[in-house]
């Protein structure tokens, strides 16, 4: 009977998590092309990560591991460019970001482990080879989106970098269903499809 009421309840948190994961990157391009000036925006970036983790916690009386890191690098890399001025924080956070993710996944492969199996083992069961394969594409993801950041970034200017960065917001949900298939071929026929959306891939 409390099966019932905790689908319910996750279902309709579900836009907690997008304002979770994608609200500040969002308040922080709209604030950038408003205002034409990054430190304003970055301003918007740290204000509008600090609401959304605050939404996060209030709505759900937690804080996951991955929200919880992105909104602290958020805050870390933005409170750095204030203080000092620069763009290159806020900018490069990306890759550290991608780049931490990628060596993560690529580590826990290579030392047997399955990082994305202990993220989703409840949600989703699939064999070991097939996490170890879907482990192996989000590492490349990451790994990709990490060296595209630096290109950008050292070659580009600021407009076109966050035209990238939001961009990189709908690629993310590009490579999220791309794997869908995927997931469903090799998942138990009693796991719930709802249940089965890997990890964002939006940062």
């Amino acid at each position: 009977m409390s099966e019932a009421p905790e689908k319910g309840r996750q279902k309709s948190n579900g836009w907690v998590r997008t304002v979770v994961d994608y609200g500040a990157t969002i308040a922080f391009g709209i604030g950038y092309f408003i205002t034409r000036d990054f430190q304003k925006a970055t301003w918007v970036l740290v204000a509008a990560s600090v609401a959304a983790l605050a939404i996060g916690f209030a709505v759900e009386r937690r804080l996951a591991l991955l929200p919880l890191f992105y909104g602290a690098m958020a805050l870390l890399f933005g409170v750095l460019g204030l203080v000092f001025h620069s763009d290159v924080f806020v900018k490069v956070k990306v890759t550290v970001i991608n780049l931490a993710l990628a060596v993560f996944l690529f580590g826990g492969v290579l030392t047997g482990r399955a990082p994305l199996k202990m993220m989703m083992g409840e949600a989703l069961h699939m064999p070991d080879p097939a996490w170890r394969t879907l482990t192996l594409r989000y590492g490349a993801y990451f790994a990709l989106v990490a060296l595209a950041n630096e290109v950008v970034r050292n070659t580009q200017p600021t407009d076109t970098w966050v035209k990238f960065r939001l961009g990189l917001l709908p690629l993310a949900l590009v490579f999220i269903i791309s794997q869908a298939p995927f997931i469903m071929k090799h998942m138990a026929k009693d796991d719930d499809v709802a249940a089965a959306e890997p990890p964002d891939a939006g940062f």
